[in-house]
């Protein structure tokens, strides 16, 4: 065992066994090398990464390989979903240096954490125009023997460069009519009419651009924003990247036409997918959209929860094969002679033809990703159903896939979102238990004794290091949703307590926001970017947080810090809308309002529901009743019964509509 015994990451217990002599990302880490005189090795991945799991098999497990680092360098090992400011430094100098990036991220540092040769995956011998990792071994430590000023000139041009890099807001004034116009011809231009989704291969869910795009046709009516949306959302759901099996989305399609996957599933994708699919049923009605979001809120209780009451961050792409290799996909694909040997000749004819099941196969070695294509015409419902239950049952025998069980806490915030608004949606109180559960842990363990959040914890225990914006934001917004669902007053008391941290630690001038703490450990950059990714990034997280909060109780503070952070939104919503979705969403709320709706009356009610139910672009909504509701939520202050009847109060840009105690009356306010 190395130095990664003991640790919380599961990514890094993977490496616990390598003769490399692994350190985690600590100062002593540094202080080692500079009293060797080596440079570092910085290696990070994350443990559902298929790619991580290839290079450590081929270099990390090889002795020769082993022994030459442990002499030559310090090798230090990090999960960068622990620690997402590590990677986020790095990462940026990568694409800044090679034009691309990705998973592992190689990188060479001198003893002062300078950055000087990057990479990703490197393979055990030459191919494809990539050296060995060896060869780039040998290279670093022969530039690092013979040709030392020009690394220290090299990594100082990086250092310096980074450090230029600083981020103002993005402009004055807050994203208007204009900004999301743009956004909108934007998506259009990029937009896939034939398979759904914007782009080519590969291709990833787009949940906030669509969420984006549902907001604005809520507010504008525009049909053409509402299709895309639809149809993407069809399209990913009828194809291989949702397992047509036990429900949940893959990472992504390596594709343009969603066939095949690249297997790992993430909470984060999981948990913005079931909230998109909720909204969109939310929107149209949509049976699919229904079917979707409750198998994957299913699938997230099923097959993520924690013991703890919270969720795990990943499942990984492989897994054992028959013949006991691992092998990326083996869990999910299917032959056909699998589905006769499962179904029969006669059903797994049926399947075949149901789930896209071919002799030639559409992954690898004549398997198939199961999907719904388009042309596979009229289907009898009650026997498909049959025939999943049996292929699930079956499938329920192979070896599964590695689970990672590191709770992250911006992807439990997600999650308690999401279960807990599909739950409100669709009559699933046990949805709403999850998510409660999940918000517990998330104050008892993650928040615990030192009043900040903690990034990460696993079986019940805290680690290391200390929660980023995109924490803040994400959990903030998780309990607003919850204290809409709920009823309870605690949980948005918690998410301001959790924003004010944002407004004291992680704001600068003109309403930047920064990925850090004042008080965080200090990188060779402050980590900074505003760009929506495969999550809400923590800029625009914590903004539609801080937006909402500032709804339920007319604070001015969160308010303008709201509008401040928004000014990105304004910059690069017309420039790059797909990589600001979730910060055109928050847009979209503000220019709505967003809508206040106070419930005096029985938390889940006929008007708690409807107002849960309305489309109205971030509406925040309270509910209550009895003299203890205000205490609870600003909102219902002064807020009485009308003629002994529950009551809905529905407030827009500081102006109030008469009360009404028509559920129907209240859907109209809303857009219902």
């Amino acid at each position: 065992m190395n130095r990664l015994a003991g640790v919380t990451s599961p990514y890094l217990l993977q490496h616990a066994d390598n003769p490399v002599d692994w350190w985690p990302w600590t100062s002593e880490a540094f202080e080692e090398a500079r009293r060797r005189d080596v440079p570092v090795l910085l290696s990070v991945g994350y443990s559902a990464c298929h790619w991580c799991h290839v290079m450590a098999h081929e270099s990390f497990e090889d002795d020769t390989v082993a022994a030459y680092l442990n002499t030559h360098f310090v090798p230090v090992k990090v999960d960068r979903e622990e620690r997402p400011d590590v990677d986020a430094v790095y990462m940026e100098a990568v694409q800044a240096a090679t034009g691309h990036g990705g998973w592992p991220m190689t990188v060479f540092l001198t003893p002062d954490a300078e950055p000087f040769y990057f990479g990703t995956y490197f393979p055990p011998e030459p191919r494809h125009g990539s050296p060995s990792f060896q060869q780039v071994l040998e290279g670093v430590v022969a530039a690092w023997s013979d040709r030392r000023e020009e690394v220290a000139e090299v990594a100082g041009r990086i250092v310096a460069d980074l450090a230029g890099r600083s981020l103002v807001h993005g402009g004055d004034g807050v994203p208007g009519e204009q900004e999301t116009a743009q956004a909108l011809l934007g998506l259009t231009r990029e937009y896939d009419e034939q398979h759904g989704g914007f782009g080519g291969a590969p291709k990833f869910p787009p949940s906030m651009a669509v969420e984006f795009l549902l907001r604005h046709y809520a507010r504008t009516g525009a049909e053409g924003a509402l299709q895309m949306a639809a149809d993407t959302c069809s399209a990913m759901a009828r194809g291989g990247i949702y397992d047509q099996l036990g429900g949940g989305f893959a990472r992504y399609s390596v594709d343009r036409e969603w066939v095949v996957p690249h297997f790992e599933k993430m909470l984060y994708d999981n948990a913005l997918l079931c909230r998109v699919y909720a909204h969109l049923w939310r929107t149209t009605g949509s049976d699919e959209a229904r079917r979707i979001a409750l198998e994957t809120a299913d699938f997230m209780v099923r097959e993520l929860r924690t013991a703890e009451g919270g969720f795990a961050s990943a499942l990984d792409a492989d897994s054992e094969d028959a013949d006991g290799k691992h092998v990326e996909g083996a869990f999910y694909v299917w032959t056909p002679d699998q589905l006769r040997e499962v179904l029969g000749e006669e059903d797994a004819a049926f399947a075949a033809a149901c789930f896209g099941v071919t002799e030639k196969g559409t992954f690898e070695e004549g398997a198939s990703v199961l999907r719904l294509p388009e042309d596979s015409g009229p289907v009898d419902a009650v026997r498909v159903a049959d025939v999943r239950a049996r292929l699930l049952a079956a499938r329920e025998q192979r070896p599964r896939p590695g689970r990672d069980d590191k709770v992250v806490a911006a992807w439990n915030g997600l999650a308690i979102a999401a279960l807990a608004e599909t739950g409100a949606y669709f009559d699933r109180p046990d949805l709403v238990e999850r998510a409660t559960e999940a918000a517990d842990l998330l104050v008892r363990v993650h928040l615990g004794e030192v009043a900040r959040l903690t990034r990460t914890s696993k079986d019940g225990r805290a680690g290391d290091n200390a929660g980023v914006l995109e924490d803040y934001g994400d959990v903030a917004e998780g309990f607003l949703a919850l204290a809409a669902v709920t009823g309870e007053g605690v949980w948005l008391e918690f998410a301001g307590f959790l924003l004010d941290i944002v407004l004291e630690q992680f704001t600068g001038e003109g309403g930047q926001l920064y990925d850090t703490a004042h008080d965080a450990e200090r990188l060779i950059r402050r980590p900074q970017d505003p760009t929506d990714s495969a999550t809400p990034a923590g800029w625009t997280a914590a903004a539609g947080a801080l937006l909402g909060y500032a709804a339920y109780t007319g604070s001015d503070a969160h308010r303008t810090a709201a509008e401040g952070a928004l000014g990105v939104v304004k910059a690069l919503g017309p420039r790059a809308p797909r990589f600001i979705g979730w910060g055109l969403a928050v847009a979209e709320a503000l220019l709505d309002g967003p809508r206040e709706v106070a419930v005096a009356g029985p938390v889940g009610g006929e008007l708690h529901r409807t107002a849960l139910l309305g489309r109205a672009p971030g509406a925040v909504v309270a509910a209550g009743e009895g003299p203890g509701a205000g205490a609870e939520f600003p909102l219902l202050v002064d807020r009485p019964l009308v003629d002994g009847k529950p009551a809905a109060y529905v407030c827009r840009h500081f102006v109030c509509d008469a009360p009404t105690t028509d559920a129907g009356e209240l859907a109209a306010k809303l857009g219902g």
